[in-house]
C-alpha cells in the first residue's frame, strides 16, 4: 500500500493536528487569564480620589477665590498625590503640609513640597509617598515620645509671613504672623486646607491600596 494513502499515517497527523489545536487554546486561555488579572490589578490600583482644598478661616476676606484641588492615586507600593492651587497672588510661595487636624493647633504635621503660583496664581506639585488610611507618624523616643498618630488632612501655607500680612489677611495685627510651616520654620499663615472632611476622618482616610 502506498504511503501517501496509508490510514495509520492519517490517523497520527490528525492527532498531532488536534494536539497543537488544544495546546494553543490552551495557551490562549492562560493568557488571557494572566492579561485579565493583570488589567485587574491595574484599574484596582489606579483608582484617583478627587477632592477640594478650601480657604483657611479669614482667608476668603482677603482673597475670594483661593481654593485647591488634590487628587490621590494609590499603586501597589506606594500613591501619588497632585495638589493644585488656584486665586493665589501672581508669583507668590506656599508649603503643602500633610497634618493631624485641619485648623489650630493643626496636630503631628509633614512636610510634603513647595508650590508655586506663578503670574495667573495657579501652581501644582504631584509627590510620592503614603497618601492613605495607612499615612501615620510615630516617635518611640528620643527628643520626644507619642504613639503611632495618622495624618490624614492636608494643609497649605504662605511661604513668606509679609504677604498675608500686606494682603490684609491679620486684620487687627500690628505684625505678621509667623509659624513654622516651611523648611526654615519661618512661614506665614495656613491659607487652604480640608476643614470640609471631619477631623478624624480626613481625606486620606478614604485612599484604599
Amino acid at each position: 500500500m502506498s504511503s501517501k494513502h496509508n490510514p495509520i499515517r492519517s490517523v497520527i497527523k490528525r492527532s498531532v493536528a488536534t494536539f497543537a489545536a488544544c495546546v494553543a487554546v490552551a495557551a490562549g486561555l492562560v493568557t488571557y487569564g494572566l492579561s485579565a488579572a493583570g488589567a485587574a490589578t491595574a484599574t484596582q490600583a489606579g483608582r484617583t480620589f478627587t477632592f477640594g482644598l478650601e480657604p483657611s478661616p479669614g482667608i476668603a476676606k482677603c482673597l475670594p477665590h483661593a481654593h485647591g484641588l488634590a487628587s490621590i492615586t494609590p499603586g501597589s507600593l506606594n500613591d501619588t498625590m497632585k495638589v493644585t492651587l488656584y486665586g493665589m497672588p501672581a508669583n507668590s510661595d506656599f508649603d503643602l503640609f500633610v497634618i493631624q487636624t485641619p485648623n489650630k493647633p493643626f496636630g503631628v504635621s509633614w512636610y510634603q513640597s513647595d508650590i508655586h503660583a506663578g503670574r495667573t496664581g495657579s501652581g501644582s506639585a504631584t509627590v510620592r509617598g503614603i497618601f492613605d488610611r495607612e499615612t501615620f507618624s510615630v516617635s518611640p523616643g528620643g527628643t520626644t515620645t507619642f504613639a503611632p498618630t495618622h495624618q490624614f488632612h492636608l494643609g497649605v501655607w504662605f511661604n513668606n509671613p509679609n504677604l498675608p500680612f500686606r494682603l490684609g489677611c491679620e486684620p487687627g495685627m500690628t505684625a505678621p504672623v509667623v509659624t513654622p510651616f516651611n523648611g526654615e520654620q519661618h512661614a506665614g499663615i495656613q491659607v487652604v486646607n480640608t476643614a470640609q472632611f471631619p477631623v478624624n476622618a480626613g481625606p486620606l482616610s478614604r485612599v484604599h491600596r
